[in-house]
């Protein structure tokens, strides 16, 4: 996800910067990689260690980052059309549309277990990651308005707007559901321990990825209305991430000040920058705003750093666990994380 994003966000960026065209080509060849290996690793892990993989899907504290794998494959699918279009020429809108419904479907099942599991009594902390499972419909709405393009006019088109724009209210409901209930605990409790903090981040993908979504369907539909519910709602919307955006940066600024040290959690910070440095071009495409796209650059210019300086970490960390320096920890969950 973490990787893919930087890919599908440089490929959306203006024909005029040529150098994003070959970094989203870059980033796109080395997410294609992560998810071959990461999807490899947890196939394995399910038919080894089947007993293990089964209580990680019951857990409330696991299940939530299998939410990860789908957006993993929408986020690489829309690269392959997007990013990888040269690379792979007539192929890459039917890998790209392949993508796109297997990551659905996975997205779907992730979504109707998590939002079973919210309408019975637990016993658990509820915490932002549980927003994971439920979010992405709203990728693949996202996503999906790339394809609308690729189909014949009329009925065709139609049919796949309107798919988008209902996952785009699923997810938009239940994250808003996911999103109070957290929020009630954090103001009731304060906020999570420092190793935590990133995980607080996920909230932030949901307000890029839904800017994004609504601008990108409104454009792909060719109808001013709907181009103008995007623009209303991403301006609106925009003004709230922006306030988080601000907000999140001062509490993990605090956390490092603490003493925060690097866990695969530290992911958790990639995909949300991307996703609004995503919604903010998307935004600025539909406003005609030079200034906006301009932020979602920096945005991009950002996570290109953050992406950096996170995969750098993780190469260290796994170095250290292989060299027994470090307390091995589930598989599966390392994996989970790495596809962020």
């Amino acid at each position: 996800m973490g990787t893919g994003i930087l890919a599908v966000v440089a490929a959306a960026f203006p024909a005029g910067l040529p150098v994003a065209r070959t970094a989203a080509e870059i980033f796109w060849l080395i997410a294609v990689t992560l998810l071959v290996v990461l999807t490899t690793a947890l196939v394995r892990h399910w038919i080894r260690r089947r007993d293990d993989a089964l209580a990680d899907a019951r857990s409330h504290t696991m299940f939530p980052f299998y939410g990860a794998v789908s957006m993993a494959v929408l986020t690489v699918g829309a690269g392959t059309g997007s990013a990888g279009r040269e690379l792979l020429g007539g192929v890459a809108v039917p890998a790209s549309a392949a993508l796109w419904t297997v990551g659905t479907l996975i997205g779907l099942v992730t979504y109707v277990v998590m939002a079973r599991r919210l309408t019975r009594p637990h016993q658990v902390t509820p915490v932002p990651s549980w927003l994971m499972p439920v979010v992405p419909p709203m990728v693949s709405a996202a996503t999906g308005a790339a394809l609308v393009k690729h189909l014949p006019d009329g009925a065709p088109q139609i049919a796949m707007l309107a798919v988008c724009y209902t996952l785009f209210a699923l997810a938009l409901g239940a994250a808003l559901t996911v999103a109070v209930t957290v929020g009630r605990h954090l103001l009731s409790n304060g906020l999570p321990d420092t190793p935590l903090v990133p995980t607080l981040w996920i909230p932030l993908g949901v307000i890029g990825q839904s800017v994004a979504a609504i601008n990108l369907l409104g454009g792909a539909s060719g109808h001013t209305w709907l181009h103008s519910v995007g623009v209303v709602y991403g301006t609106t919307v925009g003004a709230l991430g922006i306030l988080a955006l601000v907000t999140l940066v001062t509490v993990t600024a605090r956390a490092f000040r603490r003493g925060l040290t690097f866990t695969p959690s530290w992911w958790s910070f990639t995909f949300p920058v991307g996703t609004c440095a995503l919604g903010a071009n998307s935004l600025g495409v539909a406003l005609d705003s030079v200034v906006i796209v301009g932020a979602g650059v920096t945005l991009w210019c950002a996570l290109v750093l953050i992406w950096s300086t996170v995969a750098v970490r993780t190469l260290r960390h796994a170095a250290g666990q292989r060299g027994g320096r470090v307390v091995r920890d589930d598989p599966a969950a390392h994996a989970l994380s790495a596809v962020r």
